[in-house]
């Protein structure tokens, strides 16, 4: 039986602007010169033997993926995250959308993050105009190329903007060639610039804190910056604009790109910080498809991989270096320790603010 959809057109968005937002890059973001906060002893021995396992897998030209939570770029750690790219020691990163939503807020307007308990009580909760239009319109563009999200949006923000073909260059190039790649993507972007007032040629957008943007960095870097997220899990969901179409195409070429750099993990290191779910779940299906594709051509599956997960959390009180726990022990249900504990590589979990993390691991690399 169909059920009658919700109009989402009518929903109602308003300027960023007006929004009050609960985080500043101004207060938040984190000299990476600075000393780090002071931590445990033994959590530093854990972080200096993750940097040992990073600089080796460099030295043997081994890959380094960081997957992390938005919580450690809206806590300020995207210039430490700079100077790990910049120095070579992370090849790829990934995120969830809650991840690019903070990275584009703080990017365009140097404030981010909102009272949930407050503004879904008044419906206006994610109903943020700008982020819900030039999220989308950053994909949209950047599909026309076949870049993911991550391209797409770190593209978008460092070039402050994006050039858009006309509607009737859209319409003829759907007519002509409709069993193209890219029809689908044109016919979004024309729908939009039909439905949603989204102008031809340049859309100009711009960004006073880049500095302040991963995947901005990420992009002017040409290091890959990968984009995981869920339908429905971020608030350009709260749009009239939502597109999911837009968003799984673009997650989609994202996963395939994810999975060229777990192909470089032999011998290499998987750093999960503040992500208990997307880190794991993508981790396991990609490596998963990395090791048939290996097996599938004759060689063996990915080897000698270090696995280092950090989060607040306590871990269950269990030792992850000694495998998974039985079911009966609470610490089982853990998904961000479980699933990487049986990816077949060294699993070490640190009890860690992330961004003390983060900044002990640079220093620690720096030779500080």
């Amino acid at each position: 039986m169909k059920l009658p959809s919700l109009p989402w057109r009518r929903l109602r968005v308003f300027p960023l602007e007006q929004r009050k937002s609960l985080t500043d890059v101004h207060a938040v973001l984190i000299d990476p010169a600075l000393p780090p906060p002071p931590i445990d002893a033994a959590l530093m021995e854990s972080i200096r033997s993750c940097a040992v396992a990073v600089r080796a897998a460099r030295e043997r030209g081994a890959g380094v993926i960081l997957m992390y939570g938005a919580h450690l770029l809206r806590n300020g750690a995207p210039l430490i995250l700079a100077r790990l790219m910049e120095r070579g020691w992370l090849t790829h990163l990934a995120t969830n959308g809650a991840g690019t939503i903070h990275d584009w807020e703080y990017a365009w307007l140097g404030r981010s993050t909102e009272s949930v308990r407050e503004n879904v009580a008044t419906g206006s909760f994610g109903a943020w105009d700008e982020t819900g239009r030039n999220l989308h319109v950053a994909m949209m563009a950047g599909a026309l190329h076949g870049d993911g999200y991550g391209v797409s949006l770190g593209r978008f923000i460092h070039e402050d903007g994006v050039d858009l073909p006309a509607a009737n260059e859209l319409r003829a190039a759907i007519a002509q060639d409709p069993a193209n790649p890219l029809t689908a993507a044109r016919a979004d972007l024309l729908r939009a610039m039909e439905t949603h007032a989204v102008p031809e040629g340049r859309y100009a957008v711009n960004h006073r804190w880049k500095q302040a943007s991963i995947l901005a960095t990420a992009y002017r870097l040409g290091v890959p910056c990968t984009v995981h997220p869920g339908i429905g899990y971020d608030i350009i969901a709260n749009h009239p604009m939502f597109n999911g179409a837009v968003i799984g195409r673009a997650a989609e070429m994202d996963f395939r790109l994810f999975g060229n750099s777990v192909e470089t993990l032999e011998g290499g290191v998987l750093l999960s910080v503040g992500s208990a779910i997307m880190a794991p779940q993508v981790f396991e299906k990609s490596l998963s498809c990395v090791n048939n594709l290996r097996l599938g051509a004759g060689r063996h599956i990915v080897r000698g991989l270090s696995l280092y997960v950090v989060d607040l959390q306590d871990g269950g009180g269990w030792d992850w270096t000694q495998g998974e726990p039985p079911k009966s022990n609470p610490a089982y249900y853990l998904r961000f320790n479980k699933s990487f504990a049986r990816m077949g590589g060294a699993l070490h979990y640190l009890q860690c603010d992330n961004r003390a993390f983060a900044h002990h691991l640079l220093h620690v690399l720096e030779g500080s």
